[in-house]
């Protein structure tokens, strides 16, 4: 089974960028899906973007869509989250998930979870 680390969080200006790193071990993430959530306190679990095995799979949240970039690199092990123009609504713990069927937007549809990294956007 596949372990998921999260790296990169921090404190950030409105309209900085961050990029979060996912590194994953254990199993390859190649047969996985992968995929970015976000918590903020008193929220539910947010899907942000996810990515199926193909490059081309990709889907993303409206919120983050023209402003995040999903990458993946199966040979390195490793999912990266580019955010960018961030805003203090992004604030929240960023969490990577693996999916052992499919890529979705449901969090219920995911099996293995990273312990997160908090992103703050704020002056």
């Amino acid at each position: 089974q596949v372990q998921l680390v999260e790296s990169g969080g921090g404190l950030v200006h409105p309209m900085g960028s961050l990029r979060l790193s996912c590194e994953a071990s254990g199993r390859t993430i190649s047969s996985y899906g992968m995929g970015w959530f976000r918590q903020a306190p008193g929220s539910a679990r947010e899907f942000v973007v996810a990515s199926g095995w193909s490059a081309k799979d990709i889907m993303y949240a409206d919120s983050a869509k023209g402003r995040f970039t999903i990458s993946r690199d199966n040979a390195k092990n490793t999912m990266w989250l580019q955010m960018n123009s961030l805003k203090p609504e992004d604030t929240a713990v960023y969490y990577c998930a693996a999916s052992n069927t499919i890529a979705t937007r449901d969090p219920q549809d995911y099996q293995i979870w990273g312990q997160g990294t908090q992103v703050t956007v704020s002056s």
